[in-house]
């Protein structure tokens, strides 16, 4: 097994204060969500705040396995984290071109994961399929899986701040009320 690969942590920021958030890329609410993280960090100060993204793939979700896949294969690239958060952001800015109509029908009906992989390295510039190859990438993938179940995670997005779920934050927030939230 070639182990030479290694995923940058999904992490932003080196404050005392962790916020943990669970996004699955293709839910309309992760997406809200994920692109609030930069002006919270913005707001509180990276030397306050460590924000952690955790990869929440749903099933009903069509292909979000192919999706948390390609964000994680991106994480092992030159750029590492910036190469997965840019990822994220194309998925984001074209989610619904990844998503089923009601979960079940539609035009990716047709799609396969080697379309949606090309999909996404369209978007966002990025070469995937050689690292979306890496036969044992799916030990990331379980440890974010692991991770989540292991702290009852299941729901997109939920949010943990310094390891206890803050069923208090939504998507729907502010960044100021997410703010007001962090212990001082």
């Amino acid at each position: 097994m070639n182990n030479s690969w290694r995923a940058d942590p999904l992490v932003w920021g080196h404050g005392p204060t962790v916020l943990e958030v669970f996004l699955e890329p293709t839910c309309p609410f992760s997406v809200k969500a994920f692109g609030k993280l930069d002006g919270l960090l913005d707001q509180v100060g990276e030397d306050r705040l460590t924000v952690k993204l955790r990869l929440q793939s749903q099933p009903w979700h069509m292909y979000s396995g192919v999706i948390v896949r390609c964000i994680l294969a991106a994480s092992t690239l030159a750029t590492g984290k910036a190469a997965a958060k840019s990822v994220m952001a194309a998925v984001a800015a074209h989610r619904v071109e990844f998503e089923f109509d009601r979960h079940c029908g539609g035009p990716n009906l047709e799609t396969t994961p080697n379309g949606i992989i090309r999909r996404i390295e369209r978007y966002s510039g990025l070469e995937l399929a050689a690292a979306f190859a890496i036969p044992d990438l799916d030990r990331e993938i379980k440890w974010h899986c692991k991770y989540a179940r292991q702290n009852g995670i299941h729901v997109s997005p939920t949010f943990m701040i310094d390891g206890l779920v803050r069923v208090d934050m939504s998507s729907g927030d502010s960044i100021a009320d997410w703010a007001s939230r962090l212990p001082a």
